[in-house]
């Protein structure tokens, strides 16, 4: 092993395009390695809505190489730690294990990457996608992020459910996951990302051997800008569970945002741990829990503020909610407020850079997000930007109550909002 310093990012394009993007850890003793396909639900066609999940299911159930139980067995062989999720935006496939096998996880990882679609696992997948879109039904968490991504983006791609729908789903053929496959991920629109005690040249070395005959498929095309965000009410009435949830929603910044750190800051003052919903309304008995989330997508944003609780009580959430809005919009934050969140922000920085698994998932966000990979001391560097300040020009530039309401669960309230 050379004496590479810690943390250099060594890039290298292979002639087909895959990109691969390293960084070299040297003083741990573990690497990861994933490929990131740069598509997810919005990148679906009306009569594809589900694929890409379904897709990253059956990259697990067979190859020209191996079957589904070869695939297992061989991630277990390794002592690999592996996953893989789909989401909106991107689809993640990695494996963790100890750095001396890291040429074995890429082509193993690889090989899934070129699935056979075997027409017998095809239909049985089929069968286990509709169990988990049945199984969405009784989530409340679900039904109520589904909602929000309705009344958000309505006809917009970025609207589409993740699972698909049932309708979708059940009529599916393998030839569209077929040509969908092809397009999707062929090299120019995958990155293979390695974090770890590794050799540069040799995690090149291994992505051509494992992936330098992958073909190109032509110039990636994505979807239009989305639609301004709506304003006005939107309620889903969901008889069958006991709380309601009352979602206040702003635009924000994108995920490549000068001011994503501001806002990441903002959120976990008004909505994380130790913050002022939770102590204005939660620990006043007012809600059951209340808080911020930020959504950034590569072109749009927005800072869902939420009180859950009895549905009963929603008067009396939404004006504690509002109440909280009305006084930050009015006040800003603290100087003390801030340095709290960023100290917590130093410390999970600092934690996931020490983790190959963790700091992969750094190194995607920033490569998705700024096209480029920062540092963890850069990472650092960012959040002592974030002051007072700047929170007010973030609130200033994204005010929170130039928004939509929404309304989920068994009462039907508010009687004017729109059902979705």
């Amino acid at each position: 092993m050379s004496t590479t310093a810690r943390n250099a990012i060594v890039e290298h394009t292979l002639p087909n395009g895959l990109r691969i993007v390293c960084e070299v850890l040297p003083n741990v003793q573990s690497a990861a390695a994933a490929f990131w396909a740069h598509t997810g639900s919005r990148d679906e066609a009306p009569d594809e809505h589900g694929v890409s999940h379904f897709l990253e299911h059956m990259c697990f159930k067979g190859t020209a190489k191996r079957d589904w139980h070869a695939i297992n067995v061989r991630f277990d062989e390794l002592g690999s730690i592996y996953n893989a999720y789909t989401s909106r935006e991107r689809t993640i496939y990695y494996g963790w294990l100890p750095a001396a096998r890291i040429a074995e996880q890429i082509e193993l990882l690889a090989d899934m990457m070129r699935p056979a679609l075997p027409p017998e696992e095809f239909e049985t997948e089929r069968k286990v996608i509709l169990e988990e879109i049945a199984m969405t039904a009784d989530s409340f968490e679900h039904n109520v992020w589904d909602a929000l991504h309705k009344a958000c983006f309505d006809g917009h791609p970025l609207g589409h459910e993740i699972l698909g729908e049932k309708e979708t789903i059940e009529r599916l053929p393998r030839e569209t996951m077929v040509a969908y496959h092809r397009r999707r991920y062929a090299p120019d629109n995958v990155t293979l990302v390695v974090c770890g005690h590794v050799e540069p040249e040799a995690v090149f070395a291994a992505a051509g051997r494992c992936c330098g005959d992958w073909q190109p498929a032509g110039t990636q095309t994505h979807d239009p800008d989305p639609p301004e965000l709506p304003r006005g009410r939107f309620k889903r009435v969901l008889e069958r569970f006991t709380q309601q949830s009352l979602v206040r929603i702003a635009p924000s910044v994108p995920e490549g945002s000068e001011q994503a750190e501001t806002v990441q800051v903002f959120q976990s003052i008004f909505g994380g741990a130790n913050s002022r919903c939770f102590w204005n309304i939660v620990q006043k008995g007012l809600a059951t829990d209340a808080g911020a989330l930020w959504i950034g997508y590569r072109d749009c944003g927005l800072l869902a503020m939420y009180a859950d609780g009895d549905p009963a009580r929603c008067e009396a959430m939404l004006e504690a909610l509002d109440a909280e809005i009305r006084e930050v919009m009015r006040q800003g934050v603290s100087d003390e407020e801030v340095q709290r969140v960023r100290n917590r922000r130093r410390t999970q920085i600092a934690q996931e850079a020490e983790n190959p698994r963790t700091r992969l998932m750094q190194i995607i966000d920033d490569l998705e997000a700024l096209g480029y990979v920062r540092s963890p001391e850069q990472r650092l560097a960012a959040i002592e930007q974030v002051t007072p300040k700047s929170v007010r020009a973030y609130l200033e530039r994204c005010p929170l109550d130039d928004g939509l309401l929404l309304s989920c669960g068994p009462r039907d309230w508010p009687a004017d909002a729109t059902a979705i």
